[in-house]
């Protein structure tokens, strides 16, 4: 696989993504975020551990320290940001805090320099036209943005950009079914006992009907155990820049399947003139970061001759 079908992958992952609202509409709100994460990274972990537990066991020999000690942070690290970004949602209504959350890709390059990792001039580029987009598209929001809530927000994009880097760099090292399973698993057991401390009752709590089972076990294969993988897999060649900025197209299909599907999945959009330009902004910064051009390709083959 070259980069440019890793970030092709990655554009999948990310219109994978987009869909959870729609599975997530199913399900009631009074269940909690934790309680969803908790079963449906148990049932990604049972799927992928009995299809690949050969293949689970072999990589585990290899290093079985490391490779556990790595995902217990990536579990940790994955928990935390999503928790920060559930809390900050309080204080914005659903679209304007995921735009919010996109903010990512802004945090990414600072985190890249503190880690002393190299960001270059078209990633900056990326960042400023993604960044435009999101501000044109959040428009008149902007001014209502509470600061305890853009604080958690904050937070919760820093720590969302160093898991996105120590991913790419795990998924260079090992094996990209054994990081989503284990990854899978940690994420699970410690969902289980934030839900504890929250819900103490845990399954007990949820209004279980076929809907909702359906729902679940949808979520778990469809969003954690097939695309978590395949976005493990895409990262062994793509760089955490390119897969932040991709992951920022989650904002463009999220809106075009608000504007697509009937109200009976999601709840309408009626796209604004600033959501269509913050769009096309965003995708044009997605762009530039994917493409390879001509001038930097023989920049590249006139470094390698010398």
């Amino acid at each position: 696989m070259n980069r440019l079908q890793a970030n092709l992958c990655l554009i999948c992952v990310t219109l994978c993504w987009s869909t959870e609202v729609i599975i997530f509409s199913c399900i009631p709100d009074d269940v909690l975020p934790f309680a969803t994460t908790c079963i449906c990274n148990v049932i990604a972990a049972v799927i992928l551990g009995l299809c690949f537990f050969k293949r689970i066991k072999s990589e585990l020999r290899r290093d079985a320290k490391r490779i556990l000690l790595r995902c217990l942070l990536l579990g940790f690290l994955n928990c935390g940001y999503n928790a920060l970004y559930l809390y900050g949602l309080k204080f914005f209504d659903v679209s304007t805090g995921a735009f919010t959350f996109s903010m990512t890709v802004v945090v990414l390059p600072v985190v890249l320099l503190t880690m002393k990792k190299s960001v270059g001039a078209k990633t900056w580029i990326s960042v400023i036209l993604v960044l435009l987009g999101i501000v044109c598209a959040l428009g008149g929001n902007v001014e209502d943005i509470h600061p305890m809530g853009l604080a958690m927000m904050l937070m919760g994009c820093i720590v969302r950009a160093v898991f996105i880097v120590k991913l790419n760099d795990y998924a260079k090292e090992h094996d990209s079914v054994t990081l989503s399973t284990l990854i899978s698993v940690f994420v699970a057991v410690i969902s289980l006992i934030i839900w504890f401390v929250l819900q103490p009752a845990t399954f007990a709590t949820i209004p279980w009907s076929s809907t909702i089972i359906a729902s679940l076990f949808i979520h778990a294969y469809f969003i954690i155990a097939f695309t978590q993988t395949l976005n493990i897999f895409a990262q062994k060649r793509a760089t955490a820049t390119e897969a932040t900025i991709i992951y920022s197209l989650e904002i463009v299909f999220s809106l075009i399947w608000g504007v697509i599907l009937p109200q009976t999945l999601i709840d309408r959009v009626i796209p604004t003139p600033f959501h269509i330009i913050g769009a096309v902004l965003i995708v044009a910064g997605s762009l530039i970061e994917i493409l390879e051009f001509k001038g930097k390709r023989r920049l590249v083959r006139n470094a390698e001759k010398q």
